[in-house]
């Protein structure tokens, strides 16, 4: 929540369940309470039909005895006229399409990563992607290095990165390596702040679309989001793993949030989630998951044990429908280059990629020579 010299105050709705008035939490802080955040009164909230995750604007007056201040008005919501928002078309009533406009991840030459992921996995917005990572195997690099692209070749979307019961360090590298929104709870805070983090961050990222915006987010990871909600819920049924059985409940409506809506805009959700741990909770997370995306990463540990960099095991990754992401000539290209690489082990189909990389500087002249039929692996 932020605030002027006029008194007027800015911050992110929350609405806690089973309660009518509201509060303006700061997303810089993680939408953690704050003893001076100011509550949103119920007649504000029912005269302007405010929804959670909306960034309200109005002026503030002191609160009683020294409590918290209260908003006496609203003078915008998500930077417009407040009177607005109670004609835009809810989030879930959007009618659902595939992603037809693909993301573009190409940057410099030598940024091979990015490279790979517009070649092997293309992404468009909309997408609701999984990158499937076994430890140290480099899906923080990729993160970092896919809003990097994003940034530079996006500028129209709105880029959130949510990291969930992240290491603090962590925490400061994304803020200070990229331009995106970080909305993040380090593993020092508690279950319930990991929690917040998660709901409040798609809940701001869906009204962002009922405006129209095309908004990303980078999350890391669902294995670690499954864990919090698993804190959260005692139904008394516990599966395997010790996971209860509803906890996946909200986790999955998150991820399956991400959705590219008919003449609006558009949520693209890619989220890590973590194999090979040790932990059998971890293991039924990821398969809990698992096939509810539209497309999927899956990293390969041998490889990056081999420092063969991006590891990403090509014949096991792919998105559906990527043909609705390109023009008729370019998706001939990549299905041949794709099918090259499929009929190889991961190892040698990645190294074989990144030699034709290195000899081309640009996706379209690598497709182009292995089209022209003087090339190949």
């Amino acid at each position: 929540m932020t605030s002027t010299a006029t008194s007027t105050v800015s911050g992110i709705l929350e609405l806690p369940p089973k309660k009518n008035a509201g509060h303006l939490r700061d997303p810089k802080r993680g939408f953690r309470p704050g003893a001076t955040d100011c509550i949103v009164p119920e007649k504000l909230v029912q005269r302007y039909r405010l929804r959670e995750g909306l960034t309200v604007e109005g002026p503030v007056e002191s609160g009683r005895k020294g409590g918290a201040p209260q908003l006496r008005d609203i003078v915008a919501v998500n930077g417009q006229d407040p009177a607005a928002f109670s004609e835009l078309q809810p989030f879930e009533d959007g009618v659902v399409v595939d992603p037809s406009e693909a993301l573009t991840f190409e940057t410099a030459s030598d940024v091979h990563l990015t490279r790979v992921i517009d070649l092997i996995t293309p992404i468009g917005k909309g997408q609701r992607g999984l990158i499937v990572a076994p430890p140290r195997s480099g899906k923080t690099i990729m993160l970092e290095q896919m809003a990097l692209a994003i940034q530079q070749n996006h500028p129209e979307c709105v880029l959130i990165v949510m990291l969930v019961d992240e290491r603090p360090e962590e925490v400061t590298h994304f803020r200070m390596a990229t331009r995106a929104l970080v909305l993040a709870s380090s593993n020092d805070q508690d279950t319930d702040q990991h929690v917040r983090v998660s709901r409040m961050g798609v809940a701001m990222a869906k009204r962002l679309v009922e405006y129209g915006k095309d908004v990303v987010i980078l999350l890391d990871s669902l294995t670690r989001l499954g864990r919090a909600f698993n804190k959260t819920v005692n139904s008394g049924r516990v599966m395997s793993g010790g996971v209860d059985i509803n906890a996946l409940q909200e986790p999955k409506r998150m991820f399956g949030a991400a959705r590219n809506i008919e003449g609006g805009g558009s949520l693209t959700i890619l989220a890590t989630c973590l194999i090979d741990t040790g932990s059998r909770m971890d293991e039924l997370i990821f398969q809990e998951f698992k096939g509810t995306g539209n497309m999927e990463i899956i990293l390969d540990r041998d490889m990056a044990d081999r420092r063969v960099y991006p590891a990403i095991d090509v014949p096991r990754s792919g998105t559906r429908k990527e043909e609705l992401l390109f023009p008729a000539d370019q998706l001939k290209q990549r299905f041949a280059l794709r099918r090259v690489l499929t009929d190889m082990k991961p190892i040698p189909a990645m190294e074989g990629l990144l030699k034709l990389m290195a000899k081309h500087p640009t996706n379209g002249e690598l497709l182009a020579f292995l089209s022209s039929g003087r090339g190949s692996l």
